[in-house]
């Protein structure tokens, strides 16, 4: 797994001048809060986080918190409601054991795409989700790169937004060059695309897509040039591979020298691996932001654990974190 480095921190506050701090997590990616434990210079906290017989959750946190500043790592990956359940119960139990401030560290935050009522008579299931969060204890929440930015405004507590182009740009350094070129595989992830090009300093284009079903989209045309060129697919999410399998065929039958792809979320499935096997993708590009295996392909696994980590460290000494969205040399 490659790691990103952050450059050095430019404060007098030292990286545990905060004692009263402690880090739990659930069962959805233990290894990258033991990770990012590492990366602070602190233990995982000891917590007990299992099911009864019938399913019920059960969480009891073996250390005192009195007073604390308590952060709480749990990706809503699948399965999605255990996994988010269990975050529920995790901070109502560290806000009745009198934690002084809760911190939900959620690296993928679970029902995202459902931020808008975009048919009749469905919910709005993101803004729940923030709701209970907030009425479950949470005082704070760290995130990255949810699929739509104004799901910030759902919560009425703070939110520290992160994104993963840091870590990517940084991978990225050894491919860059007059021949690439940064693509969308729909209208909606044009502004992502955009920052990218504008980052690597090349060319940027976009795939038509008319979505047929949950699970298959069909790809229609190309806005831009990319023949004979290495082209990089960008996206937030994906569970299925169509999307993005669907624009790098289109985009070689329009001349693109090689295709890969970047993605912050891969919640691969079994149809996502079936799918990445056609070869049609050279390289799929992602973050352990939830667990991901590659499974004998070219799947790289950048960790954003280094990121996670300065960021939880400087909300603790109340700094700010903006500095974490920029990256030397871009």
């Amino acid at each position: 797994m490659n790691s990103f480095t952050l450059p050095p921190r430019h404060t007098t506050t030292t990286r545990m001048s905060a004692p009263r701090l402690k880090i739990f997590t659930g069962n959805s990616n233990r290894p990258l809060a033991e990770e990012i434990c590492k990366n602070v210079g602190i233990p995982l906290g000891a917590a007990t986080v299992t099911s009864f017989p019938d399913g019920e959750s059960f969480v009891r946190l073996e250390e005192n918190i009195r007073g604390q500043d308590i952060y709480l790592i749990q990706s809503t990956c699948t399965p999605t409601n255990h996994h988010l359940m269990e975050l529920l119960i995790m901070i109502d139990a560290a806000k009745r054991a009198s934690a002084q401030r809760i911190t939900a560290v959620l690296p993928f935050y679970g029902y995202a795409r459902q931020d808008r009522k975009d048919q009749p008579r469905v919910p709005i299931t993101a803004k729940l989700v923030a709701d209970l969060l907030s009425a479950a204890g949470a005082n704070r929440v760290l995130t990255m790169d949810l699929h739509s930015q104004q799901i910030q405004g759902f919560f009425n507590i703070p939110v520290d937004h992160l994104f993963a182009s840091p870590v990517i740009f940084k991978y990225l350094e050894n491919i860059r060059g007059d021949n690439l070129v940064v693509c969308s595989p729909d209208v909606g992830g044009m502004k992502m695309a955009a920052a990218y090009a504008g980052a690597l300093g090349t060319g940027v284009g976009m795939v038509w897509k008319k979505r047929t079903s949950a699970t298959t989209v069909e790809s229609v045309n190309i806005v831009g040039d990319v023949v004979g060129k290495d082209v990089l697919i960008v996206d937030d999410i994906t569970e299925t591979a169509g999307t993005l399998v669907n624009a790098a065929k289109l985009l070689r039958a329009h001349g693109a020298k090689s295709v890969r792809a970047a993605v912050s979320h891969s919640l691969l499935s079994d149809m996502a691996y079936e799918r990445l096997r056609g070869g049609h993708i050279d390289e799929l590009i992602t973050t352990n932001s939830i667990p991901v295996e590659p499974r004998g392909l070219p799947i790289t696994v950048l960790s954003i654990a280094p990121l996670l980590a300065e960021a939880i460290v400087r909300i603790n000494n109340n700094e700010s974190v903006t500095g974490l969205f920029q990256v030397k040399g871009y």
